[in-house]
């Protein structure tokens, strides 16, 4: 067990960036991701995977900006079939990073980092990205072209067929009330 959490630990230094050491400007960073960073998160979502992520950190006196690309491809379990396939992905995301006194995340774009804060590690950001770009229906691409058999489909032909069809009843009523 204590191998396996200082492995990970290994791991995830590769996506440390040491803000401290950099001069404001713009800097290029690139990530292999693989099956073993996605071990790194308990529960994932996602078990394989051979993506790239490119990184572009602009760092100034009071943020860095920080634009991610992601793309690759990952397995999937179709919802449907239960079938594993690849799934083609391609994703930009970007995050700002504001100095202040504590840190703190204020919406999905923007987060306050400690003054004092040394390094930052992206893992955690890029798996999120990931993440969030699969869809909420995962169909394994042979299922692409079929209709959903499930939709439910209104039109107005059958509208006006239903006020067409008036109940006999209601015919006999407004006969007996326009006779008053």
């Amino acid at each position: 067990m204590r191998s396996e959490n200082w492995e990970g630990m290994k791991l995830l230094k590769k996506y440390d960036i040491d803000i401290s050491k950099l001069n404001l400007g713009r800097f290029e960073y690139s990530f292999q991701i693989d099956d073993s960073f996605f071990e790194l998160f308990d529960y994932s979502i996602i078990d394989k995977g051979r993506l790239k992520a490119d990184l572009f950190l602009e760092k100034s006196s009071t943020f860095i900006s920080l634009h991610f690309q992601i793309s690759g491809v990952i397995k999937l379990i179709c919802d449907r079939s239960l079938d594993e396939f690849d799934y083609n992905m391609s994703t930009n995301n970007e995050l700002v990073l504001r100095f202040g006194e504590e840190d703190l995340e204020v919406s999905d774009e923007i987060e306050i980092i400690s003054y004092k804060t040394q390094t930052i590690n992206v893992a955690s950001y890029i798996y999120e990205f990931i993440s969030v770009a699969i869809p909420m229906k995962k169909l394994h691409p042979r299922f692409a072209n079929e209709p959903e058999g499930d939709q439910i489909i209104y039109s107005s032909e059958d509208e006006q067929e239903e006020k067409s069809e008036i109940d006999p009843r209601w015919i006999e009523l407004k006969k007996l009330k326009n006779k008053d």
